[in-house]
């Protein structure tokens, strides 16, 4: 058992407030489906997307999201497989979580296609030989597993433990590999000097962590402050430890990477440059000191990650910085053209589409999402974050997960150790 029943514990839902949530997050969610109507009426056109930049804030959502749902399942499943009992406690709401983030992440995709309704011919036609082709088959592949898994955790049938314990096995390697599958989507573009490094993968994987294990934190105290699920505090400190940890691995792989790009005569000293001075600066420090510096200073010591308000800082600091990597990442490879002359390349914009002469080519690439894109983004975050808190409300059991094991299982009893 993960939880204790309470049969005091308040259900969520039960109240205005959180009918009112999910009634703005309803509404947010049919906002983000009329634009993209409107973007399928219209074409990527619509979009700030250009012959330059032919990959904008769809994609980043993706690795953004794709990185999000590997904390809640790798902490479910190293739970079983390293035998952290603790971490069984918030297994179910963490699997839910991943389960929600991976599903968002393939709707940015199918969004950044366009023509969507073409999307069969990806399986009429495979490119095996294609990075694009294996995340496909290995995000599908994550995905039933984590239905599969959410299936286990919540069946009352006999042996249901033992069959999640076997499901562990598989499901942490394919976490692991879903987001190196990702990674290698750019890490084997030889073409984007940005991209084109063997540290990409260990990068997102480490990243994955950080970002999904922020939001794992924010979700269980938010669920703690709602009074559905209560997390007991200690808990909440082991895994903001686990957090610190991998903060100060992140930062380790972003400054090798750094670090070789910058040693005289090295390849990658104008693309550094991109990113420390130019279009994408902003984006690279606001990670490095909001997502690295500030979130590790705070978690490295102990006496506040027993405070939940600084764990809820730094957690939320880590998001924010993890979505600023994707961000730089993906565009400070795409500001250079890879062939430079004149007159340049023709824009491929919707104003590019309408200029007269010299006007539609361009000699740098630029990018900034459209109005279209900013509101096809919020809306998918409100319907993902609406399916959270649906399936949290009915698969979620009420009661408190405790940093110990249970003494006694008897109804209406705890006995914890170590509280």
């Amino acid at each position: 058992m993960t939880t204790s029943s309470n049969a005091n514990a308040p259900r969520l839902g039960a109240s205005g407030k959180f009918k009112a949530v999910c009634a703005v997050l309803a509404a947010l969610a049919v906002a983000g489906i009329a634009a993209w109507v409107y973007q399928l009426m219209g074409g990527l056109g619509v979009t700030g997307m250009n012959n330059g930049t032919s990959w904008g804030l769809y994609i980043a959502m993706f690795m953004f999201f794709v990185g999000l749902s590997a904390g809640g399942l790798i902490v479910a499943s190293s739970a079983s497989v390293f035998h952290v009992a603790q971490y069984k406690k918030v297994a179910l709401p963490a699997v839910v979580l991943s389960t929600v983030c991976i599903c968002c992440a393939g709707m940015f995709i199918l969004i950044d296609l366009g023509g969507v309704q073409r999307v069969w011919q990806m399986l009429l036609s495979p490119n095996f030989a294609s990075p694009l082709m294996w995340d496909m088959c290995v995000i599908t592949l994550y995905l039933v597993v984590n239905i599969v898994y959410l299936r286990f955790m919540t069946s009352k049938k006999p042996g249901a433990e033992k069959r999640v314990a076997v499901l562990s096995r598989f499901a942490l390697p394919i976490a692991i590999l879903v987001h190196s599958v990702t990674a290698w989507i750019f890490g084997l573009e030889m073409a984007k000097e940005g991209w084109y490094s063997a540290i990409m993968a260990p990068l997102f994987v480490v990243s994955a962590m950080d970002s999904g294990l922020a939001l794992l934190l924010l979700s269980l105290l938010g669920l703690d402050k709602a009074g559905w699920f209560k997390t007991d505090h200690k808990l909440i400190a082991s895994l903001a430890g686990l957090l610190a940890t991998c903060v100060a691995i992140d930062a380790f792989l972003v400054g090798c990477e750094v670090l070789t790009m910058a040693y005289p005569g090295a390849s990658g000293a104008e693309t550094l440059a991109i990113m420390a001075t130019g279009a994408t600066a902003p984006f690279f420090w606001a990670e490095v000191v909001i997502g690295l510096l500030v979130p590790f200073c705070i978690l490295v010591f102990a006496k506040n990650r027993v405070r939940m308000g600084l764990v809820a800082l730094a957690s939320a600091c880590v998001v924010a910085g993890v979505l600023c990597k994707r961000i730089w990442l993906l565009l400070t490879s795409f500001a250079t053209f890879n062939v430079a002359g004149a007159p340049g390349v023709a824009g491929g914009s919707s104003l590019a589409a309408h200029a007269a002469g010299a006007d539609m080519w361009v000699t740098a690439s630029s990018y900034a999402p459209t109005w279209v894109e900013l509101v096809v983004v919020v809306g998918v975050i409100s319907l993902g974050a609406l399916a959270f808190l649906l399936l949290a409300r009915k698969l979620v059991p009420a009661g408190v997960a405790f940093a110990g094991e249970a003494a006694s299982r008897t109804s209406g009893a705890l006995a914890v150790e170590g509280v």
